[in-house]
C-alpha cells in the first residue's frame, strides 16, 4: 500500500508532487538509475525538451519491463542543467505521470556525466506483491 501525503505543517507543494510517500506491506521495490535524453541508438538531441521526452520515455520503458507504470512511482529525482527547462520539465512530467503525483526533488546542476546531457531523471517505484 502506498499513501501519498502533504500533511499540515509544511508548505503545499509548488507544483504537482507529494511531499511524502509511505510504503507499507509486502511488495516489490524498483530503484531506477538516472535516465538521460539518449535514444536507444545512442543519439542525443541538442534540444532540452527533446531530451526530457526521451528521459521520460526511457523511464517508462524500464517501468514497463518490470510490470509497472507511472502510478507505481513513489519518488522522482530530477537534475536539470538550465533553469529554462523547469517549465518544460514540469509540463512533460505531469503528462507522463498521468495525474499521479509522486514525491519529487528537482535540482539545477552545473553539468551531468556527458557535456551534451541536459536532464537526468531517477526514480523509485513500488508494486504490491
Amino acid at each position: 500500500m502506498i499513501t501519498f501525503s502533504n500533511p499540515p505543517g509544511v508548505a503545499a507543494p509548488a507544483s504537482r508532487y507529494s511531499h511524502a510517500a509511505l510504503v507499507e506491506g509486502p511488495g516489490r521495490r524498483l530503484v531506477l538509475s538516472g535516465q538521460v535524453g539518449i535514444a536507444p541508438d545512442g543519439t542525443i538531441p541538442e534540444d532540452g525538451e527533446a531530451q526530457i521526452a526521451l528521459a521520460l520515455a526511457n523511464l517508462r520503458t524500464l517501468l514497463d519491463a518490470h510490470g509497472m507504470g507511472p502510478a507505481n512511482i513513489v519518488k522522482l529525482t530530477v537534475f536539470l542543467t538550465d533553469t529554462a527547462l523547469i517549465t518544460p520539465w514540469r509540463a512533460a512530467r505531469d503528462a507522463a505521470m498521468e495525474g499521479h503525483a509522486p514525491t519529487s526533488t528537482l535540482l539545477i546542476v552545473a553539468a551531468l556525466a556527458h557535456p551534451r546531457f541536459l536532464v537526468e531523471v531517477e526514480a523509485e517505484a513500488f508494486a504490491s506483491a
